[in-house]
């Protein structure tokens, strides 16, 4: 790759501030797999660089993608895409992909010989579902199908996957506890594709928004936040875990400071509110695994 490109525009192509969306998943598996006596810290460890690569990986290839696709265009309203602005070009930001993707690869292996073949499926179905995202013959993101990949890879993948390969096993209480960072990532995507909806439907990408509109978007993103906070109260309720879980309420009112704009912005106002959904999604997160692991 070329060596002038500075490493500002590298990190303003792995988009850094997606990257909570990655941990949170992993941090609450992780949490449970500790309070069920399993945590087996280098296989943590594998999951969690495995996930952040593979959320780079996925926001380098949708860059490049969409760029194909002539979805970023001079009017985009969301953060610098480099390949359509020249500042990377298509061929440089294939290899990285690559390079991201094999690197996370190489970590699977380690993952594959712990757990077996099971292991193996899931990542290659996962790095499927990240380049499927706006590439390939039938880009899912492009026909609103976004939000439901979202959940099963942030969600049931990311957390089942973690508890899985520590404990060799799946339990109820793992499939439970994936719903909620599921569906707080989902918000992001919700954020991402509100913002985008003019440029989205000139360029044919028919996300959600596009086909629902920016209300229906405000109804999905109060969903889910209802979805993710009643969950623990439910695993409470069921006696799948302690009440420390009823620490995420600490973060209620964040939540709500957080839907309310989402549901006034307009414009580049949308990127803060993107930013602060995935700081969100981290806060619940830490807040839900230490509730676990009292």
């Amino acid at each position: 790759m070329n060596s002038s490109i500075s490493l500002n525009t590298w990190l303003d192509a792995a988009r850094p501030r997606t990257l909570p969306a990655a941990a949170a998943p992993v941090l609450i598996a992780t949490a449970l797999a500790w309070r069920d006596g399993v945590f087996y810290f280098p296989a943590a460890l594998a999951c969690l660089l495995i996930s952040l690569l593979m959320q780079i990986g996925a926001n380098l290839s949708n860059d490049l993608f969409d760029h194909e696709r002539g979805a970023d265009t001079p009017n985009r309203l969301g953060p610098t895409r480099v390949t359509a602005s020249g500042l990377i070009s298509p061929q440089q930001m294939r290899l990285a992909t690559t390079l991201v993707f094999g690197l996370a690869a190489v970590l699977g292996l380690y993952l594959f010989f712990l757990r077996g073949w099971v292991v193996l499926a899931l990542g290659i179905a996962i790095v499927l579902a990240a380049l499927a995202y706006t590439g390939g013959p039938f880009p899912y993101g492009y026909y609103g199908l976004g939000d439901v990949f979202v959940f099963l890879s942030f969600g049931l993948a990311a957390v089942c996957g973690t508890y899985f390969v520590q404990a060799g096993t799946l339990t109820l209480g793992a499939i439970y506890a994936a719903i909620p960072p599921g569906t707080l990532i989902i918000n992001i995507l919700v954020v991402n594709n509100t913002r985008d909806i003019e440029t989205d439907r000139a360029a044919k990408k028919r996300t959600l928004a596009v086909w629902l509109g920016r209300e229906a978007m405000q109804t999905e993103y109060l969903l889910c936040l209802l979805i993710a906070y009643l969950v623990p109260l439910g695993m409470w309720a069921l006696r799948l875990t302690s009440a420390g879980v009823l620490l995420t309420l600490f973060s209620a009112p964040l939540a709500i400071a957080v839907y309310r704009e989402f549901s006034s912005a307009e414009g580049r106002a949308f990127n803060l509110t993107l930013a602060r959904s995935a700081q969100l999604a981290l806060i619940f997160s830490l807040l839900f695994a230490a509730g676990l692991m009292l």
